[in-house]
């Protein structure tokens, strides 16, 4: 895909792929005959997009993100330089020259954090410095914020980095598979019908048929489709009736943190719109956040935990 090109402004990712062009189904043609049927149709141009639901709409944005003076270890310059540092949830952090650069170009660097050791240091004489010693670097990466607080934020997010939680992927594994069936072949879904869902640019409302199964709501381009085009995990989320614009009533997908998406989702009339907002919550309910788990787990007297 063209970088600033129309398919990026139109909110395209990598990843990508056309289903129908123009409503003309296109997933078994060739791609000039895809290309064909655009070119010939009317001046607004229609197109259905899918996507694997494992890039899901509510991918967490990067762990931790900001500039950071890093120490330079060159033999010809000494010294600190400011760098653009976004520590993600592959447990990598990244650097870049500027923050513009983030998403345009490729990193300067990275290192993998798993195994790392990360704390304070005070033996360079320089307020705010903490170090990074990756397993697999051979050395030991010096790091200066701007404050104390700005300090501590990077040193909890790095340390978090460095052991990361196990994670039960079997949960993940049932929606990857649901997500490949058509919407009536999910078993005992919480909720199915129309949404109509704001898209990025907040002018624009698209239509999917939607099942709502397990904390997880599928999209489909209708109710014929043979797979999902997407899905959102609502694990942590809160539900409620937000008005908006044009739409008199919405339901609004708030997130746990600004790490995810909130998503504002319409249904056909203010019954349904009540109907798609106690379900979401119910299915909501049933699942305890990740973070919440631990810590329960953890509280325990160890007589509660032994097997």
């Amino acid at each position: 895909m063209v970088t600033d090109g129309a398919a990026e402004e139109a909110g395209l990712l990598v990843g990508d792929y056309v289903l129908a062009v123009n409503g003309t189904d296109v997933t078994s043609v060739p791609h000039s005959e895809a290309a064909d049927l655009a070119r010939q149709g009317p001046d607004l141009l229609t197109m259905v997009i899918g996507s694997d639901i494992s890039r899901s709409p509510n991918t967490p944005r990067p762990a931790c993100r900001g500039y950071l003076h890093k120490r330079t270890q060159s033999s010809l310059i000494k010294g600190w330089r400011r760098r653009w540092f976004v520590l993600r949830h592959d447990c990598c952090l990244y650097y870049y020259k500027h923050k513009r650069d983030e998403g345009k170009s490729q990193a300067l660097s990275k290192m993998k954090l798993e195994g790392a050791e990360v704390e304070a240091d005070s033996s360079l004489g320089k307020p705010f410095v903490f170090k990074c010693s990756p397993v697999s670097a051979g050395r030991v990466y010096y790091f200066c914020a701007t404050s104390n607080q700005e300090m501590k934020r990077w040193l909890e997010a790095m340390s978090q980095a460095v052991q990361p939680l196990p994670q039960n992927h079997v949960w993940v594994d049932v929606t990857r598979h649901n997500s490949s069936l058509p919407p009536l072949a999910v078993k005992t879904p919480e909720c199915l019908g129309l949404l109509h869902q704001l898209d990025r640019t907040k002018d624009v409302w698209m239509q999917n048929y939607c099942i709502l199964k397990d904390g997880c709501l599928y999209l489909y381009a209708s109710i014929r489709s043979t797979n999902a085009l997407g899905g959102i995990y609502l694990h942590g989320y809160s539900v409620k009736e937000q008005p908006m614009g044009s739409k008199r009533s919405t339901i609004e997908l708030r997130p746990p943190s600004e790490e995810f998406k909130t998503f504002h989702l319409c249904a056909e009339n203010p019954t349904e719109n009540k109907r798609w907002i106690l379900a979401l919550r119910a299915t909501i309910s049933k699942w305890v956040p990740l973070h919440r788990a631990i810590q329960d787990y953890m509280s325990k007297p160890p007589e509660e935990t032994r097997m």
